[in-house]
């Protein structure tokens, strides 16, 4: 896809959830995930209802993922300011493993919804699955760049995620989750996991590559 191509199906994404958001007066919660890629650790997720005209302070909203951990420090506690809603929920380990990574993140999806101080009248969803939270939803592949409440869900979903991956570092120590966060990108990781053996919030179907690549001679 070219660079113009992708700027006009961003536009067009992006017209279309501001369109959403309008048709339902702004009672629109935004909802995003983080952590389904990781090794270890939950997948959280975020939902936030924000007021409209978006506050000033909230003009450096982004997907999570672009933002420094200075900028996504900076913006959590002005999120919960202002949101007229917000929550945070997650699938654990064992429920990722029962029912796979997509049902599990859809799981916590739900309960971020459920968990919000006021029923909003729609979603805007993060990504191309449909999630079944009960209300109209519209899904925005990239939405997390495009929308500032799915912004704003993905932002507290990181932070609350990545507080609970410390937590883990201190329980599990050895595995660096505080540094890396549960993913696998790090050799260091993996030459943890084959030193130590999986930790108990380790996802064991994810570690089947690692444990067997460990165990060849």
């Amino acid at each position: 896809m070219t660079d113009a191509s992708t700027t006009k199906r961003n536009a067009a994404l992006q017209g279309a959830a501001f369109s959403f958001a309008a048709r339902l007066q702004q009672r629109v919660a935004g909802v995003d995930e983080v952590g389904r890629g990781p090794l270890a650790g939950p997948v959280a997720a975020g939902a936030v209802i924000l007021p409209s005209p978006l506050p000033e302070e909230l003009a450096g909203l982004d997907d999570s993922k672009k933002l420094s951990p200075a900028k996504r420090e900076r913006l959590e506690p002005l999120i919960k300011q202002h949101a007229l809603a917000w929550a945070v929920a997650s699938a654990g380990v064992a429920e990722i493993e029962s029912l796979n990574i997509l049902k599990a993140t859809h799981l916590a999806m739900r309960r971020a919804l459920a968990c919000l101080s006021q029923r909003p009248l729609g979603a805007l969803v993060d990504g191309n699955s449909d999630p079944g939270l009960g209300i109209e939803t519209l899904c925005v592949v990239g939405g997390d760049a495009l929308h500032p409440s799915i912004s704003a869900a993905s932002i507290l979903a990181k932070m609350a995620r990545d507080r609970w991956m410390r937590e883990l570092d201190a329980l599990y120590p050895g595995y660096g989750f505080a540094a890396h966060k549960g993913y696998g990108g790090s050799a260091a990781h993996r030459d943890a996991i084959l030193a130590l053996g999986p930790s108990p919030v380790h996802r064991p179907s994810f570690l089947r590559n690692i444990l067997a690549q460990g165990s060849r001679p």
